[in-house]
C-alpha cells in the first residue's frame, strides 16, 4: 500500500505567502488613509466655501442695513427742512431749562423724555402768559424709547419749534450712578442723530 507524503511547505513559499499577505495589509491601510485625507480636504473645502458664501453674505446684508439707514437718516432730514435755521439770537439769553420754548430732551438710561410747549392757539396777545391763558397749560411731556426720537420730533407741530431747528439736551439729574455710562451713551447716539437730521444741539448744562 502505498503511503502519502505531507509535504512540508518551502520556506520561500512560506516567505511568498507572507509578503503578499503584508503587501495587502499595507496597500489596505495606505488606501484608507488617503481616503481619510482625501475626505478631510473635501471637508476642508466645503467649510471654506461656506465660510466664503457667509462672508460675501455678510457684506451684504451689511450694505443693504447701511443703504436702508442712509435713505431713513435722508427721510428725517428733508421731513425737517422745512423747519428754518436757528435764531440764536431768540435763545442766547435763555439760561434756565424751564424758560427753553423748543424741544427740550431730557435723556435717561432707557428712555428719552420730550417737553414741547405747544403754540398758543388763541393768537391775541391780550391775557397771554397770564393766570387766564398760563403757558404751563400748554406744555406737554413724552417719554419715547431712544430709538424713537427722530419720528417723535418729526411729528412736532411747527409750532413747536420757536427758535428754529434746535433742541436742548441734558442727562437725567436723578439718575443713579450705575446708569451714568448707560445715559452717556444714548446721549452721544442721540446727538448724532440729531446732527445727522440737520437739528442742531445745545447741550446742558454746559450753557
Amino acid at each position: 500500500m502505498l503511503k502519502m507524503k505531507t509535504v512540508a511547505p518551502s520556506n520561500k513559499a512560506m516567505f511568498l505567502v507572507s509578503a503578499g499577505l503584508i503587501f495587502s495589509l499595507t496597500f489596505s491601510a495606505c488606501r484608507k488613509q488617503e481616503q481619510e485625507v482625501a475626505g478631510a480636504a473635501a471637508n476642508a473645502a466645503h467649510s471654506a466655501q461656506q465660510a466664503a458664501a457667509h462672508a460675501a453674505q455678510s457684506a451684504e446684508t451689511r450694505a443693504q442695513l447701511a443703504r436702508t439707514s442712509a435713505t431713513e437718516s435722508a427721510t428725517e432730514r428733508t421731513a425737517l427742512e422745512h423747519i428754518p435755521l436757528p435764531t440764536k439770537s431768540l435763545y442766547v439769553n435763555v439760561h434756565e431749562p424751564g424758560e427753553w420754548k423748543n424741544p427740550f430732551l431730557t435723556v435717561a438710561a432707557d428712555q428719552v423724555d420730550v417737553r414741547v410747549i405747544m403754540t398758543d392757539a388763541n393768537p391775541s396777545q391780550a391775557g397771554a402768559g397770564t393766570m387766564l391763558r398760563p403757558e404751563a397749560a400748554r406744555r406737554q411731556e413724552l417719554q419715547i424709547h431712544p430709538a424713537d426720537l427722530a419720528k417723535a420730533l418729526i411729528a412736532l407741530p411747527d409750532g413747536a419749534w420757536r427758535y428754529g431747528r434746535v433742541v436742548a439736551i441734558a442727562e437725567a439729574p436723578d439718575a443713579a450712578r450705575k446708569e451714568r455710562p448707560a445715559i452717556r451713551r444714548n446721549m452721544e447716539a442721540a446727538i448724532q442723530k440729531l446732527n445727522d437730521m440737520g437739528v442742531v444741539v445745545e447741550e446742558w448744562p454746559g450753557r
